[in-house]
């Protein structure tokens, strides 16, 4: 038999008889007890949780949501109240297909049913996977993933960290691959839960403590693994607070979680991801098999440069040997002071000739001289004059009357006493004194 909303023989005593046997019917309720009826029949007739699928619309809220889930033919009211919301890691809007888990209720205040949101997740894409990619949004903005900020490798490590489960096989992976490629690496193993609720804290704290105790602990490196699964199974390693960790972290990180298919938040911020366990003890330890062989590679060309610059200054010693400064340095000694002798000759040679040369251009200078001077144009009938100062006189109107003069010929010179003085006066005296010839002369 189907239940009924509610219950018949509760509502077989009137609750005002005084009204029902004046009017003759069943006693009036009041709105709240009717309400608390619906109310109750909703709760007994719902089931306890309630899957819906349906389009958003109506959004409002920034701390308590309200808004409306709806079809083709239907509308239903929803609330999530902000505990609830906080923890929703799909960004709700209108429009958004979703399926919300809850429970029907109805609210007495506004007289309708609504259905209070306990669990919201997108059609079309599992929770988890929306919640990382957010997640993953939010870090690429903060600059988590940027290449520039991770930490180099270090070349030759000494004492590496390995965080993972002691229980896991990516332990014992880690542990062959460096004790066969370098055997002298140090391995310190913390212990953490690689999975469940509490593995996010215990890795985020493991990092951090090694983080702050690696220089005192001389850690060169972490490497953080697990093995493969679901989604669910490596979500502690998508958590904010690993990638917190591991950004902050001081030293270098290598991440193998999973296979090589899955992509973690954790493998994203650290400074290198590996695809397996392997590959990351292989990325971050070199092997030393393939460094003795470059070893011995570097040995042999070395060798093989030594030898030949041997070879080559023993050449260059036996090309000295035979040099004649070693073998007859007297021959090198006469050499040297015949080429001396040479020059000398050469240089008293030289000498000579440049005297005669410079002997030769003084006499033709000096014939040169001779037939331009002074001495050579009184020869051909010229002479000069010299007044009292024994200055040449240029000019007649210089002397006057009285003034002796100095007449200078080839042979000799005439002194004279000045008669008169002027150009016709002069002209005059010169014509008669060449009419009484010499007579005035001294």
């Amino acid at each position: 038999m189907t239940r009924l909303p509610f219950d018949p023989d509760r509502l077989s005593t009137p609750l005002a008889p005084d009204m029902g046997s004046q009017q003759g019917n069943e006693a009036a309720m009041t709105v709240s007890q009717v309400a608390s009826l619906i109310n109750q029949a909703v709760a007994d007739a719902a089931p306890k949780k309630i899957r819906v699928v349906g389009e958003v619309s109506n959004f409002v809220g920034r701390d308590h949501w309200f808004f409306s889930i709806k079809d083709d033919q239907a509308t239903l009211r929803c609330v999530c109240f902000a505990s609830i919301a906080r923890q929703v890691k799909v960004p709700v809007q209108d429009g958004l297909s979703v399926v919300i888990t809850g429970r029907l209720a109805f609210y007495e205040v506004q007289g309708h049913i609504q259905f209070y949101v306990d669990k919201v997740e997108p059609v079309g894409q599992g929770p988890l996977e929306l919640q990382l990619r957010v997640l993953c949004d939010q870090l690429a903005k903060l600059g988590y993933f940027d290449e520039e900020k991770k930490l180099s490798l270090p070349a030759f490590p000494q004492c590496v960290a390995i965080i993972t489960s002691r229980s896991g096989a990516a332990l014992q992976d880690v542990i062959d691959t460096t004790s066969r490629r370098w055997p002298g690496l140090e391995l310190l193993l913390y212990d953490v839960r690689v999975q469940g609720d509490q593995a996010a804290g215990q890795i985020a704290d493991a990092i951090t403590t090694i983080s702050r105790q690696a220089t005192k602990v001389e850690i060169d490196a972490i490497i953080l693994t697990r093995g493969g699964g679901s989604i669910e199974h490596l979500w502690a390693f998508n958590e904010r607070v690993v990638a917190d960790a591991i950004y902050h972290c001081k030293i270098p990180i290598v991440a193998a979680i999973g296979h090589q298919t899955d992509t973690t938040v954790a493998e994203l911020v650290a400074d290198l991801r590996s695809a397996t366990p392997t590959q990351a003890a292989m990325a971050l330890v070199p092997d030393a098999a393939a460094l003795m062989m470059q070893v011995d590679q570097y040995a042999q060309r070395l060798t093989g440069l030594l030898s030949r610059q041997s070879s080559y200054a023993q050449q260059r010693l036996d090309s000295v040997r035979r040099h004649p400064l070693f073998r007859r340095p007297d021959l090198l000694v006469n050499s040297a002071g015949q080429r001396l002798s040479d020059l000398v000759t050469q240089l008293v040679r030289s000498e000579k000739r440049c005297i005669q040369e410079r002997k030769r251009m003084v006499a033709a200078l000096d014939r040169q001289l001779s037939g331009v001077g002074p001495q050579s144009i009184l020869g051909r009938g010229y002479s000069y004059t010299l007044d009292s100062g024994n200055r040449p006189l240029r000019l007649a109107k210089k002397v006057r009357k009285g003034h002796r003069i100095t007449t200078v010929l080839c042979d000799g010179r005439i002194s004279s006493i000045v008669e008169s003085s002027g150009k016709a006066t002069l002209q005059a005296g010169r014509q008669k004194q060449s009419d009484r010839g010499q007579g005035d002369l001294f």
